[in-house]
């Protein structure tokens, strides 16, 4: 299964302790996938989802808060690989004029059904936490971490869009709105964020999976960036090292190498010598021993003469600046 499954699946157990939370989390449900119908003096409220999960919180939260049992009708889908679907249906005006005025959507007095929009149930931490985690279940989805870092929540309204948006803001979550396909997409994409948003929701377990993923992949970046560091730098000493051995041998070819310092001579036989060996290496072994930046001064002395020598085609101009 898809880590985003078992995180549906852990969050589909999680039930609030408060009525309040509970009435949140059924509010996030009903503001994200429900249909409110409406015929005179009637009211009907249906919810229809492929998403067992969701089906079964909704139904348990509906009977747990309010004591009301949801008819349940379940029908395969004939054009979607007969995937099952499961609707959800409460025909009692009564009782859905119940659950409306909890979820803060409907007036009794002039029977008038509000902007879903306007969530006065999720003032709360705790609220605003089971309203995330409705969301998530309704409408959300993340990528297994293994691959790359994205949970989403996908609208098809704007202004709903906007909302959950400025709710994951209260937990200092940075959540963007992106448009996409004709709906509107609430997105995290850095990991520590999703992990935040994953510890909100209760899906603990789901949190240390990711966690275990998060320290693998850093320790595996970190790994890969020094030995990235150590082959550029064996490079780059072997690079140096080879222009080296080639200023020396091309000072020996000119018949110069009689004309050297002794102290360059003596580097360059060196060098000659130990071609892999790096400048620290070169250093300890001169008699007596001397620094990195003294083999280094030593070594550009005589690629200074090799290019002079280049340059003036083998005379004697180098000599004259010693």
């Amino acid at each position: 299964m898809s880590f985003s499954y078992n995180v549906k699946e852990e969050i589909a157990q999680r039930f609030g302790n408060a009525r309040h939370c509970n009435i949140a989390e059924i509010a996030s449900i009903i503001n994200m996938c429900a249909y409110i119908g409406r015929f005179r003096e009637k009211i009907c409220l249906k919810l229809q989802t492929e998403n067992a999960f969701l089906a079964r919180k909704y139904f348990t939260l509906i009977e747990k808060t309010f004591k009301i049992r949801c008819n349940v009708t379940v029908r395969k889908n004939q054009h979607y690989h007969e995937s099952i679907i499961y609707v959800l249906t409460i025909t009692q005006t009564t009782d859905v004029e119940r659950i409306l005025t909890a979820i803060g959507i409907f007036s009794k007095e002039n029977k008038q059904i509000f902007n879903q929009c306007y969530m006065p149930v999720i003032h709360s931490i705790c609220c605003r936490r089971a309203y995330i985690r409705g969301a998530f279940l309704a409408i959300g989805s993340v990528n297994d971490p293994e691959k790359n870092y994205h949970l989403e929540f996908v609208y098809a309204d704007a202004k709903q869009a906007q909302q959950l948006q400025n709710i994951l803001h209260t937990f200092h979550l940075d959540a963007k709105i992106t448009y996409r396909k004709q709906y509107f997409v609430v997105y995290l994409k850095e990991g520590e964020q999703i992990a935040d948003i994953l510890n909100i929701m209760q899906a603990h377990t789901s949190l240390l999976k990711m966690e275990d993923v998060r320290v693998w992949k850093d320790m595996r970046n970190s790994v890969n960036r020094k030995v990235n560091c150590e082959t550029a730098n064996l490079n780059k000493t072997v690079t140096a090292a080879i222009k080296q051995i080639e200023d020396i041998q091309y000072i020996q070819n000119q018949k110069e190498w009689k004309y050297l310092p002794e102290t360059l001579l003596k580097t360059a036989e060196l060098r000659l010598q130990y071609p892999e060996a790096s400048l620290k290496e070169l250093g300890l072994l001169m008699a007596p021993p001397i620094g990195k930046s003294g083999i280094n001064h030593r070594l550009k002395k005589i690629s200074n003469i090799a290019e002079q020598l280049r340059k003036d085609k083998g005379d004697f101009a180098w000599q004259k600046k010693r």
